[in-house]
């Protein structure tokens, strides 16, 4: 992550399209991985005598999620849905690197001595980046969960599923399901991005560039302990945007507090940990891939800005010369 422990060189903006990027880069490169665990974690376990519809698949692994996946819609089933996913990944990283460079932008302006921020301190900040952008983008991430887990049959647009939920018996404000859980998530990225700024305060003192190798290790390091520190919260997340399993009979759940109730009651306290493999591995990649190219893309924003100014003060240089020339030409032309 290119956050230090001093203010960026960078505008918010420039962080934000770098973190963005990354964002984009590298949930294209591992979407695969990020359907699969959404249908693991929305599937309930099944029961000895319970009837299978004809449309549900059930899945006992990752390996077997996209087997099944690929023999019922080709490999193009396991991209269903990456078009919105995709911009709600630019959309909330953009977000949450804009407000994340804000608020660490407000917090050294009000030390009187510039100080690196302590562990609990990076927490906050990143919880408030989070809580900001989680807000303004959860309703692209409640449609794209929604595309994910509807089956070939079932399948629509990103513009006619947002109609389908809107339609549903919340309303509009079905577009916002699972905001409480996210809100509570957001300790997901603070903890990751808490992390990386430790860990890299330790393992890398006073190194204000990471190399790639470094990057990917660090991000994917703070990603899978953030990963495992919140796995159940991201079970129950995902079950209140997706439809309701069929032992609701269609009644949709109220909050995530419910659907780990009812999880553990069907499943177990394992129950919660579901998918936790595509989920940390997903998270180590994208993770690991989101830091190295952002760490690259705020390099190249860095000597870009330092490329715009040298040209600036070339310019304010020779426009200040002929002013002068001219000022010191007027006394002439006057007499």
């Amino acid at each position: 992550m290119g956050v230090q422990s001093k203010p960026a060189p960078l505008p918010p903006w420039g962080a934000a399209i770098a973190g963005a990027t990354g964002a984009v880069l590298a949930n294209t490169l591992v979407y695969p991985l990020d359907i699969v665990k959404t249908r693991l974690q929305v599937q309930v376990k099944r029961q000895p005598g319970d009837v299978q519809a004809d449309s549900e698949q059930h899945y006992t692994s990752t390996w077997d999620a996209m087997s099944k996946m690929v023999a019922e819609d080709g490999i193009k089933g396991l991209y269903a849905g990456m078009n919105g996913a995709l911009i709600g990944v630019a959309s909330t990283n953009f977000a949450y690197f804009y407000w994340y460079s804000v608020v660490r932008e407000v917090y050294f302006k009000s030390k009187k001595i510039p100080t690196p921020p302590s562990t609990a301190t990076e927490l906050i900040l990143g919880a408030i980046a989070g809580a900001v952008a989680q807000v303004f983008t959860i309703p692209v991430a409640v449609v794209t969960t929604r595309q994910q887990t509807q089956s070939k049959a079932e399948r629509k647009g990103l513009i006619e599923t947002a109609r389908e939920i809107i339609d549903s018996e919340d309303g509009p404000t079905g577009l916002w399901r699972g905001l409480k859980a996210s809100l509570v998530l957001v300790v997901n990225p603070a903890i990751t991005y808490g992390a990386y700024e430790r860990l890299k305060a330790v393992m890398f003192p006073g190194k204000a560039r990471l190399t790639p190798g470094e990057a990917f290790m660090l991000g994917a390091m703070s990603k899978a302990l953030a990963t495992i520190a919140t796995q159940p919260l991201i079970v129950a997340k995902v079950g209140l945007q997706s439809k309701p399993p069929p032992q609701r009979q269609g009644k949709p759940f109220k909050g995530f507090v419910e659907v780990m109730r009812f999880i553990i009651k069907h499943e177990g306290l394992l129950g919660l940990f579901k998918g936790i493999g595509p989920q940390i591995l997903k998270g180590l990649l994208v993770q690991g891939i989101l830091m190295m190219t952002k760490e690259r893309m705020e390099l190249v924003f860095i000597l870009l800005f330092r490329y715009v100014r040298q040209l600036r003060s070339q310019q304010l240089a020779k426009a200040a010369q002929l002013a002068a020339k001219a000022k010191n030409t007027l006394p002439l032309t006057a007499k």
